[in-house]
């Protein structure tokens, strides 16, 4: 029951904010509506933290690059936070199941979405949005454990749109995201060959727990002249191991990332 009163007082904090987008723009009200809402879960459950805010332009365009955690929670809440306090959304890349999710295309839609070719995510770009993308995907969400790992492969797409679109990178990622949520461990190895062979997302998850979450923004990475994709995808993925290896205890644990969030 505190909780969910809690939750309440937060977004009535922002109801002439949400009064006005709801004016303006439904879909836009409904957005500040959810990141109200994600702002106060984050804050009540998790003691959520941002730290490095100021690396995310106010304007102009960015490609943030994250740790895809088994359910990325920690990308809500920074969405949240652009949203209600730079006042900006962020463009992302999905991967193509969850068009089939029932009931997900509208909020695909709301919060913009896409599948992400890197022809559109160019074009996007150089309008002036920022944009998240995650290399790991599905992938890392699933396969990926308490050691945080990075399962990028050898995809330089990221990399590609960031040089062609002639943004920086904006690294990311978020302490205790593997401790929140949890791929089962049991047949792991057989469910990675089912889902390279159909890509189908069979992997139960587990959690929900009230572990501390922090999400460390690092400083813009601009690519220099005669990189190659290849090396500048190199360079983007050091960063971002860079901040796991600073901010992450490794192997994770659930305790002592609860233990964190209350003592």
């Amino acid at each position: 029951m505190w909780m969910q009163l809690a939750i309440f007082l937060h977004i009535y904090k922002y109801r002439h904010k949400l009064k006005d987008a709801y004016a303006k723009d439904f879909w836009d009200g409904a957005r500040k509506t959810l990141a109200a809402l994600w702002d106060a879960q984050g804050w009540i459950w998790h003691g959520y933290e941002i730290h490095g805010f100021e690396n995310i332009p106010d304007e102009g365009p960015a490609l943030i690059i994250y740790y895809h955690g088994a359910l990325p929670v920690d990308y809500y809440y920074v969405l949240a936070k652009c949203i209600l306090y730079k006042h900006r959304k962020i463009r992302a890349v999905g991967d193509r199941f969850l068009w089939k999710i029932p009931g997900f295309k509208l909020l695909l839609e709301v919060f913009h979405v896409s599948e992400g070719s890197i022809q559109n995510s160019v074009e996007l770009m150089k309008q002036g949005n920022l944009m998240a993308i995650a290399p790991g995907g599905v992938r890392e969400a699933f396969f990926s454990d308490e050691n945080y790992g990075l399962l990028w492969g050898k995809r330089v797409g990221f990399a590609k749109i960031a040089m062609e679109a002639k943004v920086p990178v904006i690294p990311m990622f978020t302490q205790n995201c593997r401790e929140a949520f949890r791929s089962l461990g049991l047949f792991k190895g057989w469910l990675r060959k089912l889902y390279e062979k159909t890509r189908l997302p069979l992997v139960p998850l587990y959690g929900g727990f009230p572990v501390k979450l922090k999400t460390f923004i690092g400083k813009p990475i601009h690519h220099e002249a005669n990189t190659t994709p290849e090396q500048f995808a190199q360079k983007i993925q050091i960063a971002v191991q860079d901040l796991i290896k600073t901010h992450q205890l490794i192997p994770g644990n659930i305790l002592r990332a609860m233990y964190e969030r209350f003592s």
